[in-house]
């Protein structure tokens, strides 16, 4: 189905420069994709003009501001194909809507680029640091949020060292990033270096979910010391409980808590490892350093006698990075961790989905808009 659309005297932009030009070189009749009614596909016939640019030095077509940068769909069109992509593959959008895989994604990524200009590139106060794993290998890549907004707003570097996130303060400039005064990452020592080169006057917070991840490594290794411990029947209670053991106990169905209360109660060693790893959490709750650090040290006294080497060895990395944990103590950085792995996740849905896609760019994007409303079928402005 079609509808004419016949040119009106005006002035002719330039589709490049955007310079006005009061006559034009030519013009020629297109068809351009619209919204569809119903099951009815909608293209609207129009004439387009193109101009002699003088600016250019050659001729070119007009600028339309309600054309998509592919001038055979308008950009409501476009907008919906990006807000399809957003819940399903390029392949299954372009199934949907008849469209070529190549034609989809160029819609989406402009799509994406236009929330990106539409929120802007404000000033953080709280950031939060993270890597990505995007290849075989170790290839990673640096996101960096804002915590407060709850977005990503950078995407880069070539792999997690110091130098990568050294671009993205680069990028963002002294003006914009002189403002941070706190910045939870993980316990990797480049992040922490390139962060106070930059922002020497910002705190450090390490995230809860990944020291966290330490601690459940170490109980899994008292797991599996206690299986190579033990033999015959004593064995059948630890075989295949390593996710009961590590996940949270509210999480656990009615088999895996039943699963749980006889692992407990037929091996001790797991059953006080266990108790020492649910109580570790408290650690977050307090108020002021001193009271955390009093707890943090009747927590180490209760793994003396217990043979518990592994756990040692974490409460030795905790004293080492005790001034990334306690800074969580102060009123001001008490700011959501737990976006910070909700971010991640989604992260991983999103290289699921777009498995052997090779192109960088449009995962930088699809990083960077993850979190972002969706655009109106509306008429962009100008």
């Amino acid at each position: 189905m079609g509808a004419g659309v016949t040119a009106s005297p005006k002035k002719t932009a330039c589709g490049i420069c955007e310079r006005w030009h009061r006559s034009f070189y030519d013009q020629k009749c297109c068809l351009v994709r619209d919204l569809s009614c119903g099951e009815y596909r909608i293209y609207l016939e129009l004439h387009v003009r193109r101009v002699d640019c003088r600016t250019c030095g050659k001729v070119k077509r007009e600028k339309l501001v309600w054309l998509a940068d592919n001038p055979f769909y308008t950009k409501r069109f476009a907008w919906l194909v990006g807000r399809r992509c957003r819940a399903a593959t390029i392949k299954d959008v372009a199934k949907e809507l008849h469209l070529d895989w190549d034609t989809v994604k160029d819609l989406e990524k402009q799509y994406m680029r236009e929330q990106l200009r539409r929120v802007g590139t404000s000033a953080p106060k709280v950031i939060g640091v993270d890597e990505i794993s995007i290849g075989r290998g170790h290839t990673y890549r640096i996101v960096v949020s804002d915590l407060l907004r709850r977005r990503p707003i950078w995407f880069g570097g070539k792999d997690n060292s110091e130098k990568s996130l050294e671009l993205f303060f680069q990028e963002w400039g002294i003006k914009k990033t002189r403002g941070i005064y706190l910045a939870v990452m993980d316990m990797w020592k480049p992040f922490r270096s390139a962060t106070l080169k930059h922002v020497p006057g910002a705190s450090i917070l390490f995230d809860k979910f990944h020291v966290v991840s330490h601690l459940g490594v170490a109980l899994d290794q008292v797991r599996r010391s206690e299986y190579a411990r033990l033999t015959g029947k004593s064995r059948q209670f630890i075989k295949g409980q390593k996710y009961t053991l590590l996940s949270n106990r509210a999480n656990l169905t009615l088999t895996g808590r039943r699963s749980l209360a006889k692992l407990l109660q037929a091996n001790q060693r797991l059953n006080v490892a266990y108790l020492l790893k649910e109580s570790f959490g408290q650690l977050w709750n307090y108020q002021s350093e001193a009271w955390a650090r009093r707890f943090f040290e009747n927590w180490k006294q209760a793994l003396k006698w217990q043979r518990l080497k592994p756990y040692e060895k974490f409460a030795r990395m905790i004293d080492r990075h005790w001034d990334g944990i306690a800074a969580y103590c102060e009123p001001r950085n008490k700011v959501p961790l737990g976006f910070v792995e909700g971010f991640n996740n989604r992260i991983r849905v999103l290289q699921r989905r777009a498995y052997g896609l090779r192109d960088e760019d449009y995962l930088r994007l699809k990083v960077l808009t993850c979190m972002l409303p969706e655009l109106g079928s509306q008429r962009p402005k100008s």
